[in-house]
């Protein structure tokens, strides 16, 4: 008499997070971060809407993923960016991929920037803020490094955020933009002096001219 042996595979999940995840990022890049629909999701997957549950507790868990994975994408860009190049090139690179990421992943950015879920997995966000700080620590010194870095992040959220609402013209030129890199970087490049330390002091030239002026209005006193 043969014996035959059955061996009992498990059965395949029919999803897991990172699928989930990845049919998030295709509904965001659609509709945006308000408009996300764990409905539209869930059927993109075949899936019955609780099905999500299993592996994200609630909409704000998904949003706060989204984000986490923002942040590493813009990460990723920002190292391509700098990859080789000296202190301020690498930061100039890294300002202009910061500024292309958002304008070309519109939704995903509004997504890292949103307010999240409490206890969310922030491990892509401090990886991201960890790198720009070395980045910036090149120039500014590790005593500065931090607050430079801050000054850099707002002064490009701002960039974004007025290039997205098309604020600019010809009476607010974009070039501001330029000008605005080029004052950070002229104050992160003082090694602490104060701001005040980097005006420019009159000319000898200047200082006659104001003489003279002063010297004919007495005259005319007279």
């Amino acid at each position: 008499m043969s014996r035959c042996t059955v061996f009992c595979m498990p059965y395949p999940p029919k999803t897991d997070r990172q699928t989930i995840l990845s049919a998030a990022l295709k509904e965001l890049a659609h509709v945006g971060i308000r408009d996300l629909s764990l409905r539209n999701i869930a059927a993109s997957l075949d899936l019955a809407p609780n099905a999500i549950y299993r592996y994200f507790s609630d909409r704000r868990a998904l949003e706060a993923a989204l984000a986490n994975e923002a942040a590493r994408q813009l990460e990723l860009a920002l190292r391509k960016a700098a990859d080789g190049c000296e202190p301020v090139p690498a930061i100039r690179k890294m300002s202009s991929a910061y500024i292309k990421f958002a304008r070309d992943n519109p939704h995903l950015y509004e997504a890292m920037m949103s307010l999240h879920a409490p206890g969310h997995d922030a491990t892509s966000h401090l990886s991201l803020w960890a790198f720009t700080v070395e980045q910036v620590q090149r120039i500014a010194g590790s005593d500065r490094a931090a607050q430079a870095s801050v000054a850099l992040w707002a002064f490009l959220h701002g960039a974004v955020a007025l290039e997205a609402a098309q604020v600019l013209g010809e009476i607010k030129p974009a070039s501001g933009l330029e000008f605005g890199f080029e004052a950070w970087l002229m104050a992160v490049s003082t090694c602490g002096k104060p701001i005040g330390a980097l005006r420019i002091k009159p000319t000898k030239k200047r200082a006659n001219k104001k003489v003279s002026a002063r010297e004919r209005s007495v005259r005319i006193g007279k």
